[in-house]
């Protein structure tokens, strides 16, 4: 049997695209990581394949992602079975293919652009492949007669043809990232239009969200999303804004994957101290981001206010007293009594840790103090099954309720940034959980707003629990330790 599926591998070229058609067909369920025959992929016709030689038929599989629908189709499916490989991640990390992959999803008439985006998001998986895309610019010619007002150059294929008459302006490049944002945004609600054309994109993409979770799992790729650029990416005169701020109202999206994607990229991003109080700060208020080399920022955008997006999924129909209403914010302030919490266990876990990420600075805690958090928080804990998300929230409701010193002894925000230890001690995932271990001593009220009493799991572990294990919080994308999360099949 693999003797024959060999045989089929050159006809991958055939300048028939129904003998390509065939070919491919009968190879694409050898993909899968289960496949029996998988080894075929990996091995090269001319001579003993090296882990840095590219496969002959991996190339062709690149090329067919160009080919006609049907042929494009099968070729995107082959190479998301096949991208879990660490032997394949230089050879489809290659920059002209993740040009064409994200030209590809950013171009609003390319109709397999959910399958290039979950390319995207298994090749994100490796660190290579997040630098080539955090620095990527890609050529478009823009123009009035297309769709979102450019054509991106790169994108032309069988299955994305490229406009007629073709656009006559200046071909220029772009930074690719904030395409890949608005292509994101704009793909949120497809599927409630049922007229199909006309959507103004034929993908949802939600897939680009662990794309962007990737991305953040590197200082590089978080240092994009805390710094001002212009709301329009084709005008450099447009307002500026925060890049995370176009996603974050995304927590509360009914798409899983789009969900997940966003709140783990708000969770890296929180790995960076200094961007906290831009994360925090409302939208009307303008803000700016220190970077870590130069401390000082000139660049001020609105605040991306992300609290509310943070609580909401983890809210429920509770009825709280009015003082209490009010200190939340007004999204969440008398919710129906249908709402109901974030249904996947670990998305409320990566939301809590967010929360505890922002308790790393005391302008954060007294943010999380003054804004209802704990009232949030307590309610989710009484409904909470799953043991390390509550664990998490009695954490978080110590460093909120914990006793403070006097602001004339606390650090002042950036001596609590330069508190910790230097990138040589620790690496910085884990850096920044430090600074959530000094607070073992804080004592916590178990009073809830009606004062009553609650003695079962309000009541939170005191100094006699020192020796409880260490709360770890780790990245997620690239730079994290598993990859079975981050790698689809299809």
């Amino acid at each position: 049997m693999e003797g024959q599926l060999k045989e089929l591998l050159p006809f991958l070229r055939d300048k028939n695209p129904q003998v390509r058609q065939i070919a491919l067909d009968n190879l694409l369920p050898q993909t899968p990581k289960d496949a029996p025959h998988r080894n075929i992929f990996f091995e090269s016709r001319s001579s003993a394949f090296k882990k840095t030689d590219e496969p002959p038929v991996i190339r062709d599989l690149k090329l067919l992602c160009r080919d006609q629908l049907a042929i494009a189709h099968d070729a995107f499916k082959a190479l998301i079975n096949l991208s879990d490989s660490p032997l394949l991640v230089s050879t489809l990390s290659e920059p002209s293919f993740l040009n064409f992959l994200v030209s590809y999803i950013i171009n609003p008439q390319s109709t397999l652009a959910d399958l290039a985006s979950m390319l995207l998001s298994n090749l994100t998986a490796s660190a290579s492949a997040c630098s080539v895309v955090i620095s990527m610019e890609v050529k478009i010619v823009t123009s009035a007669n297309v769709p979102n007002g450019f054509f991106a150059v790169d994108s032309r294929s069988g299955s994305c043809p490229a406009p007629v008459p073709y656009p006559q302006g200046e071909e220029r490049e772009v930074l690719a990232l904030p395409l890949l944002l608005d292509a994101f945004v704009q793909g949120a609600n497809m599927e409630d239009i049922s007229d199909l054309p006309k959507r103004p994109r034929k993908g949802s993409l939600n897939f680009l969200a662990s794309v962007f979770a990737n991305i953040t799992s590197s200082s590089a790729g978080r240092e994009f999303f805390a710094t001002p650029r212009p709301s329009n990416p084709l005008k450099s005169d447009a307002d500026v804004e925060y890049p995370l701020s176009k996603i974050i109202s995304f927590t509360e999206h009914r798409d899983t994957i789009r969900r997940g994607g966003v709140a783990s990229t708000i969770k890296n991003f929180a790995f960076n101290a200094r961007a906290h109080r831009a994360l925090l700060t409302p939208s009307i208020v303008p803000v700016s981001v220190p970077s870590e080399s130069s401390k000082v920022s000139t660049i001020a955008a609105p605040g991306i206010d992300a609290l509310p997006y943070l609580l909401l999924p983890l809210a429920g129909p509770e009825d709280f007293d009015f003082d209490v209403q009010e200190k939340l914010p007004e999204a969440l302030q008398f919710l129906p009594p249908d709402k109901i919490r974030e249904p996947d266990e670990a998305i409320r876990l990566i939301l809590v840790e967010v929360l505890l990420l922002l308790c790393h600075t005391r302008w954060g805690r007294d943010h999380l103090r003054g804004t209802g958090v704990y009232e949030i928080v307590r309610a989710a804990h009484e409904v909470e099954s799953v043991e390390k998300i509550s664990s998490h929230i009695e954490r978080l409701v110590q460093l909120i309720k914990g006793e403070e010193p006097p602001l004339s002894e606390a650090l002042n925000e950036e001596d609590e940034y330069d508190a910790l230890p230097e990138d040589g001690e620790l690496p910085p995932e884990t850096r920044l959980i430090q600074g959530l271990g000094g607070f073992g001593n804080m004592r916590i009220s178990n009073e809830d707003t009606s004062g009553n009493n609650h003695e079962n799991k309000e009541q939170v572990k005191e100094d006699d629990d020192n020796d409880e294990e260490e709360l770890v919080i780790e990245p997620l994308g690239a730079d994290s330790d598993s990859d079975d999360d981050r790698i689809v099949e299809v």
